[in-house]
């Protein structure tokens, strides 16, 4: 049995280690603005920028380390691949989050609940999606 968990979590080592670390993400984004907004009274929207600043570091950081394991060998590199990932959440934000929950709430008369689930799902989907294959490229995988 334990074996048997043991290669499941092999098999998929990277896409679970990738939700764990997304809600722990979650855990920063929430656990930050509640710091900032209320312990440290900032205005509540400069909180919830802040608040998703951290998170999307701390995402950066679990991801390049603990889900894709990927290597920068010089500063341009890194560079290049945090500010990526940056851009990437930004635009993920932006479609998927907002833009698209606007339209199935504000255009198909969806329920917000119902959007809102909707649209966590695909950000995460879309943001699993630019990881792996444009900001953590395997570069062993590129030369296979």
């Amino acid at each position: 049995m334990k074996e048997n968990i043991k290669e499941l979590y092999l098999k998929y080592k990277e896409v679970i280690n990738y939700l764990v670390f997304g809600v722990l993400a979650m855990f920063v984004n929430f656990g930050s603005y509640y710091v900032f907004a209320r312990m440290l009274s900032i205005d509540e929207v400069i909180s919830s920028g802040l608040s998703w600043f951290f998170s999307v570091l701390f995402a950066y950081i679990t991801n390049k380390l603990f889900v894709f394991d990927s290597k920068t060998n010089t500063a341009k590199e890194f560079l290049k691949e945090i500010i990526s990932f940056f851009l990437a959440r930004i635009l993920s934000g932006i479609l998927c989050d907002v833009g698209t929950f606007a339209l199935m709430v504000k255009v198909l008369n969806i329920n917000d609940m119902i959007a809102k689930v909707v649209t966590q799902v695909m950000v995460v989907i879309v943001n699993y999606i630019l990881s792996k294959f444009f900001i953590f490229k395997n570069k062993k995988d590129m030369e296979s």
